[in-house]
């Protein structure tokens, strides 16, 4: 064990920024010349080798330069705990497998929620990520309707929601056309009114209303659906009200934006990832529901695992999932260690950065940001004065990124918006400074002013020899 900390801890210091631009095809390369049928001759040279295979090239979420996906740095309390669930190996799925954690896992469940204040009778379980909880959520709300064909229901969602959701419902066995993407307002949000007509516009053809998915922090723009407005839609309809706040969730720990949760104490469920704004290592998320009956959706029993009248709180009869690890120690022993308002303000720290890089950049002429920031995302693309068209526009933009990576100077990340190409910061280092994040922006502005630079004399050239 020591000499595999060790290895990480050597590695960490040995990194200058967030990567060192390895290639896919490096990467595949040299871990494709490996034998695995031939051992190595002991512990130390299989660490030597991950270290040359892996951590050289790794990617660290905690330099104050990554700046990309919705990875966090990770407190100590969870990396020690991370350490003692594959010590142990534990599995949540009985009671005389877990013992202990079963029931740590329970309160922690009962605190969250309470977090939430879903009320009295809620209840969840532990998952592998959002896109699980997000799955497990619809398999749940699906229960309500048994009668109505796969072909006939329906879910609605913003047009900016995650991509889980179109996902979990193919894997229930329904069609494209059956997750319904409502349109969006200036700030990124649902409209509600848009959502409303959209349900009846569906009653109309027949449809069944499966869910609602609203979602607390969008992957781009970090949007907060309007949740108390959506809530009063789906009371009205009838229809499962589902808050995916895997992004958002850790506002429930905030000390000075808990508000912009306002409504998510009226969801019948809801998806919180602690791996991302609770700062703890993957994977660590979880499903929360109103009422525990509900999560009867996924009970089965099996005379070898979890037999009907045993008595046990055996959690694989609330889960998708049979082996599963106790995650739920990371972040017991974060609580327990650092307290939830701290953990809350290492988010708040992360937003407000956000707030102050959006402020700096908005003062910088040849940058275009999409959208103020509402967490701690800012979308943004370079576009000098007299830009060239949209489609270069895109090619500049993307050639940025790439060079910031295979340069190991920084990682951010990329998406569309109206069909064009955009950088964007995700900020979720509580430890970064503006500094630091100012300093990539000019890395950025640099290098779209080169690239710009030499198109404009390419294109020159070009018309000169013509």
């Amino acid at each position: 064990m020591k000499a595999a900390l060790l290895t990480v801890v050597n590695a960490q210091a040995g990194a200058h920024g967030p990567a060192t631009g390895t290639s896919p095809a490096q990467a595949r390369t040299s871990v494709n010349q490996v034998d695995l049928d031939a051992p190595l001759p002991g512990l130390d040279a299989a660490l030597e080798e991950v270290r040359r295979l892996w951590l050289d090239d790794a990617v660290w979420f905690h330099d104050p330069a990554y700046a990309a996906h919705l990875n966090c740095p990770v407190v100590i309390p969870a990396v020690v705990g991370e350490h003692i669930v594959g010590a142990v190996n534990s599995s949540l799925d009985t009671f005389d497998q877990s013992v202990g954690a079963t029931m740590i896992e329970q309160r922690l469940i009962r605190w969250v929620a309470d977090r939430a204040r879903l009320g009295a009778h809620a209840d969840g379980v532990f998952t592998s990520g959002g896109s699980q909880s997000n799955l497990q959520a619809l398999i749940v709300a699906r229960r309500r309707t048994p009668a109505a064909p796969a072909d006939r229901v329906r879910v609605f969602t913003s047009a900016e929601s995650h991509f889980s959701i179109e996902k979990s419902a193919a894997i229930m066995g329904m069609p494209p056309e059956a997750v319904i993407a409502i349109p969006v307002d200036a700030a990124h949000r649902m409209d509600t009114e848009a959502l409303a007509n959209a349900i009846r516009r569906s009653a109309a053809r027949g449809e069944v209303p499966l869910a609602v998915v609203a979602t607390a922090g969008t992957t781009d723009f970090g949007a907060i659906d309007p949740l108390e407005d959506i809530a009063d839609v789906c009371a009205a309809a009838g229809t499962w009200f589902h808050v995916d706040a895997a992004y958002g969730g850790g506002l429930l720990v905030s000390r000075k934006r808990r508000g912009l949760l306002a409504g998510i104490e009226r969801a019948d469920s809801v998806t919180i990832d602690f791996h991302k704004t609770y700062f703890q290592p993957v994977s660590s998320s979880a499903l929360l529901v109103r009422d525990a009956a509900a999560l009867q959706a996924v009970t089965w029993h099996a005379d070898y695992l979890n037999p009907t009248g045993s008595g046990n709180p055996d959690q694989v009869n609330k889960s998708l999932q049979t082996t599963r690890r106790f995650d739920a120690l990371k972040l017991w022993l974060t609580l327990r260690v650092m307290g939830p308002d701290l953990v809350g303000d290492y988010l708040d720290d992360a937003i407000d950065l956000a707030q102050a890089v959006h402020a700096a950049m908005a003062q910088m002429d040849d940058l275009e940001i999409a959208a103020p920031p509402h967490l701690s995302t800012i979308v943004f693309r370079y576009r000098p004065a007299d830009p060239p068209e949209d489609a270069e526009l895109d090619e500049v933009n993307d050639a940025i990124r790439s060079e910031l990576y295979r340069s190991g100077t920084a990682m951010v990340a990329a998406t569309s918006v109206n069909g064009r190409r955009h950088l964007k910061l995700t900020l979720l280092n509580p430890m970064a400074s503006l500094e630091d994040i100012l300093v990539i922006v000019a890395h950025v502005r640099r290098i779209g002013q080169r690239m710009t630079l030499l198109r404009r004399r390419s294109a020159a050239t070009g018309s000169a020899h013509q």
